[in-house]
């Protein structure tokens, strides 16, 4: 759930609003009663990275990859306009 907090109230307890966003709680900072800017936690944890873990799954052919381009596609990169 998103708290809605005035500026004025976030100037006042910035403190406990920043315990609240650390628990992973989402605070909407409002001014003049429109939302303008978020309070959130940061994201310590960051997804484990390991070397091959993709293995098998990206299946591509290599005899194709070093195929020459078409000419209308080599044009095109190329900007030529023949």
């Amino acid at each position: 759930m998103n708290a809605i907090v005035n500026v004025h109230e976030a100037k006042t307890h910035f403190s406990k609003l920043l315990d609240r966003a650390h628990a992973g709680e989402e605070i909407i900072l409002a001014k003049a009663g429109k939302p303008y800017a978020k309070l959130v936690p940061i994201a310590t944890e960051r997804p484990e990275r390991r070397p091959g873990r993709f293995e098998g799954q990206i299946v591509y052919d290599d005899a194709a990859f070093f195929d020459p381009l078409p000419e209308e596609e080599l044009r095109l990169w190329e900007g030529r306009d023949d």
